[in-house]
């Protein structure tokens, strides 16, 4: 009976230690079955995940410069927002209609040419005629360009809402550049020399030569009721409302000469 047990304990240790071996025996074969190709393998493998390192390094790099440069980002948005209500500001007190300086009236004639005669002593040219010769105003000289002081929101704001209409800030602007327009159409004619002038428009110069002269017209830009032809300022309803605002904001004042209303651009006080 020992001898059986003893016998059956042999053969257990055999058929372990057999095993072993045999899986030893595997492991040598796998380790030397493709040697080359695995060192390459893990060759590649290595290479890779250096790659992958230097990636995840730029990546965390440029993760520090971004947020970084936030703080910089905020103040400049801030810088931005404020610019941005100061160029708003500035837009509401801007006219979208800017007259470009020039007359409706062809008169003509070279600069040089009026600026010579305007510098004349005998006030406003002097001018040679054939015929009814016309005595040169001593008013006080209107020199320039007309002027042109647009309103502002705050001014229009400040009238009362019956006066204001519909009126827009732009629709008003609008209307004093068209004024300016006519103001200078006419000191362009008050100035201009007989010969560079129509027979029609020769007639309208000796009748603003002769309003130039009158007391309370001296000196300023003025036109007549008459010339009011748009392209903003009609002799409409609306028209009207604006010539009567703008009176009220001391941008103009009437008078009437003859059978004209003359009408005077005014500096704000």
């Amino acid at each position: 009976m020992a001898l059986n047990q003893a016998r059956s304990s042999l053969d257990s240790l055999i058929s372990s230690f057999n095993t072993r071996i045999a899986e030893l025996q595997e492991l040598v074969i796998a380790r030397n079955m493709y040697p080359a190709s695995s060192i390459t393998d893990l060759s590649a493998v290595d290479t890779s995940l250096a790659a992958i390192e230097l990636q995840i390094q730029a990546i965390k790099n440029r993760l520090r410069e971004e947020a970084e440069t936030i703080p910089k980002a905020k103040k400049l948005i801030e810088a931005s927002l404020r610019q941005q209500k100061i160029l708003q500001s500035i837009s509401v007190h801007v006219p979208s209609h800017i007259p470009q300086r020039a007359t409706s009236l062809s008169l003509e004639t070279e600069g040089s040419s009026l600026q010579k005669d305007a510098n004349q002593p005998s006030g406003f040219g002097s001018i040679k005629l054939e015929e009814d010769p016309v005595v040169a105003p001593k008013e006080k000289k209107v020199r320039g360009p007309a002027p042109l002081w647009f309103i502002t929101a705050e001014e229009l704001d400040s009238l009362p809402s019956y006066m204001r209409g519909r009126l827009t800030l732009d629709k008003v602007n609008a209307a004093l550049s068209d004024m300016a327009a006519y103001a200078e159409a006419n000191s362009h004619l008050i100035s201009a020399p007989k010969k560079k002038l129509a027979e029609d428009l020769w007639e309208k110069a000796l009748e603003l030569r002769d309003i130039a002269m009158k007391e309370g017209v001296k000196g300023k830009h003025f036109f007549l009721e008459t010339d009011i032809k748009g392209p903003s300022l009609k002799l409409d309803h609306t028209g009207k409302a604006t010539l009567t605002v703008l009176r009220h904001l001391g941008r103009i004042s009437e008078t009437r000469i003859g059978h004209h209303r003359v009408i005077m651009i005014l500096k704000p006080h």
